[in-house]
């Protein structure tokens, strides 16, 4: 699915060791999608890579935001969780993560 509106916040980034010892990270930012009751959406984007994606893009910014919707039970209550996979701004070309490392000569492409 892909959800675009205007990058409301991006929240700090949050980092933590998993019960196997594994660190993890995740920043969520909010979207406002324009509509008049219940714009703003948060999703949260799991994993460093991902998090370094998102440094990229700024507060007022116009994004496309592709998103992964799942809901898990909890003693009888459902919760509902919105993960992003991918971030573009709107009217761009999709730019591939691996192309934004600082140490390729891919620093001098337009986008």
């Amino acid at each position: 699915m892909e959800l675009k509106g205007k990058l409301e916040q991006k929240l700090t980034v949050e980092k933590g060791t998993s019960k196997a010892g594994k660190e993890w990270q995740k920043q969520t930012i909010v979207i406002n999608n324009g509509d008049q009751y219940n714009p703003n959406t948060a999703i949260s984007f799991f994993g460093e890579d991902k998090v370094k994606v998102l440094s990229g893009f700024n507060v007022g910014q116009e994004v496309a935001v592709h998103i992964n919707l799942s809901s898990k039970e909890f003693n009888g209550k459902w919760y509902n969780q919105i993960d992003g996979w991918k971030i573009d701004l709107v009217g761009s070309a999709s730019v591939d993560p691996a192309l934004n490392s600082s140490d390729d000569e891919t620093d001098d492409l337009p986008f």
